[in-house]
Parts: C-alpha cells; sequence; structure tokens
C-alpha cells in the first residue's frame, strides 16, 4: 500500500469501521463467548504494544493464625505478629503485543461499479470487517489450541471424553460457564446420543434447536477451518480478550481510474492469562475423528447430560 497521496483528497474512515468491526465480531465471531467483545484502538503506530495488564505471580498465603504468648505479645511485641509473615503484594505490568497484520486495497471506478459510490464504500467497509472476522476466527481457534493444558485423546466416544473434560473442571474448581467448541461431526454425535434425548429427561429440546448441554457443558457448533485440525476444544467463558488496533482506513482519490482506492490496515492479536490456559483442553482430530452413536433408549431412568 502507497505511503504517499500526492496531495489527492482523502477521507478517513477509522471511527466507522472500528464501530462496524465491533459489531460484526460480536454477531459472527466464533469464539466471543471465551474473548468477549472485540477491543479495538484507532490511529496506532508500527511499534504500538496492544495494552497492558496488571498481573502477579504470588500465590495466595494459607498461615495458621498463632497464638502463642510471646507472638505479637510479650517479648515478640516489635518484631512478630500472630497473623504469621506478611507477603508484599505488588501487581506488575504485563504488555500484550499485537500477533498478526490486516490490510485490504481495493478499487471503486463510478463508471463500472454500477452503484451509487458511498453506498459501494459503505458496503465494502461493511463486507472487509465479516472476512476479518473470518480471519480472527481462525486465529483465535489456533491460539486456544496452542495453548492448551492438555489433550484429552481420541472422540471415539464423546459421552468418556465430557466426562474427563468435566471432571478436570470440578477438580480445577472453575466457576464460570464452560463451553465445548466442537466440529460438525462431533455435534451431531452428541444430539444423536442417549444422554440428550427426551427419553431421558433432558431439557434439550433438539427439535426447537435449543442450547445443547453435554455433561453441564454448553455445546457450540464450529466450522472445522477455525478449529486448527482439532474435533474439541474446551473453555471456560469469558478468560481472554480479543483486540485490534487500525492503522488507518481510507478512500483516496485514484490516478488511473475515475473512482477511489478504498484501503485499509491494522493489527490484531489475542491474551489469556497463564492461569486461565490451564483450564483450556483440546480432544481429537477433525480428520480422522469417529463419532459412533448410541441408539435412544426408551428405558425411564433418572440421569441427565
Amino acid at each position: 500500500m502507497a505511503t504517499e497521496n500526492n496531495n489527492l483528497p482523502v477521507r478517513l474512515y477509522q471511527k466507522q469501521f472500528i464501530a462496524m468491526m465491533q459489531t460484526v465480531f460480536g454477531v459472527q465471531s466464533t469464539f466471543t463467548p471465551t474473548f468477549g467483545d472485540l477491543q479495538a484502538l484507532d490511529g496506532i503506530q508500527n511499534n504500538a504494544i496492544a495494552f497492558s495488564v496488571k498481573a502477579n505471580d504470588v500465590p495466595v498465603a494459607v498461615g495458621n493464625y498463632n497464638t502463642n504468648p510471646n507472638v505479637a505479645f510479650g517479648s515478640g511485641t516489635s518484631n512478630s505478629n500472630r497473623f504469621g509473615p506478611m507477603k508484599e503484594i505488588v501487581y506488575s505490568d504485563i504488555d500484550v503485543p499485537y500477533d498478526f497484520n490486516w490490510s485490504f486495497n481495493e478499487g471503486i471506478d463510478q463508471f463500472t461499479v454500477n452503484t451509487d459510490l458511498n453506498s459501494a464504500v459503505a458496503d465494502r467497509l461493511n463486507l472487509q470487517a465479516q472476512a476479518k472476522t473470518r480471519l480472527f476466527n481462525g486465529k483465535l481457534g489456533a491460539y486456544l489450541v496452542d495453548r492448551a493444558a492438555a489433550d484429552l485423546g481420541d472422540v471415539n466416544d464423546v459421552n468418556k471424553v465430557f466426562e474427563a473434560a468435566s471432571e478436570r473442571y470440578t477438580d480445577l474448581e472453575v466457576v464460570v460457564p464452560v463451553r465445548a467448541y466442537v466440529t460438525a461431526e462431533v455435534y451431531n454425535a452428541i444430539i444423536d446420543h442417549q444422554l440428550v434425548t427426551s427419553y431421558k429427561g433432558s431439557a434439550v429440546n433438539i427439535d426447537e434447536n435449543g442450547i445443547v448441554r453435554f455433561r453441564d457443558i454448553v455445546v457450540t457448533k464450529t466450522p472445522t477451518r477455525y478449529m486448527a485440525g482439532k474435533a474439541i476444544i474446551f473453555s471456560p467463558d469469558n478468560i481472554g480478550r480479543a483486540f485490534t488496533g487500525i492503522n488507518v482506513v481510507r478512500t483516496i482519490q485514484s490516478e488511473n481510474f475515475a473512482g477511489v482506492a478504498l484501503q485499509g490496515a491494522g493489527k490484531a492479536g489475542q491474551w489469556i492469562s497463564d492461569d486461565n490456559r490451564q483450564a483450556i483442553f483440546t480432544a481429537g482430530t477433525s480428520a480422522t475423528t469417529t463419532t459412533s452413536t448410541v441408539a435412544p433408549s426408551t428405558t425411564t431412568t433418572t440421569s441427565h447430560a
């Protein structure tokens, strides 16, 4: 993309594109439950850090309250206390860098575009926001897979894999909702499993396409291309952040045709703390996953998904 405009008229669209990006991301991003709303910043520089977070790695101290008569009293008045040794808690700044770049460069010729020029610009910016959201989906899925604490193995039996994940989340004392991003193949295996049929008294109404829960984990059907080769990605909700910084989004009058060049460039990335990464798990591979299902049973039982 050219860095000089030779004094040609320029219109900037950063603010409009930020609002459009955040709206589209909120609706179309697969991993919004994990990363929340898209954080966006206008006018970033080439060497910009995305943002800084406050964090500390001092573990919570669990001690004994000491009632010895010479602790905090008697001979220990000046140099001891009954709460135990005091640790100073200091929060350090962690700089989070951008991870990848994005750009676009399109030409809109007023003689051939076959619509109003301003309408074409608005339409193309909307389509670019959708394209960037798909780009982010791929990046976020790969990030989750790369940062996962463990892989739970093959998905020959979806019930067994979800049981293993549920046990891990119980032991980790995760208190926020947990979600499983799954391929269509795994999703269908779950839908057909006897534990999510009405015969088991499940709260899920498959006929009305209600929210599917399996072993108390919310299931989200996800396109295979966003799964980075995995069949399942387990992650608690709202444990990370996705962000983008915009260098420029503009139209500039072209010297080569009767119209404008629509150009944009920016950076983006994602972040999850080391502690929260311990609650991310994967399972299976999207290419080789087998999803054997169990036929629905008509036997009444008190077992629930």
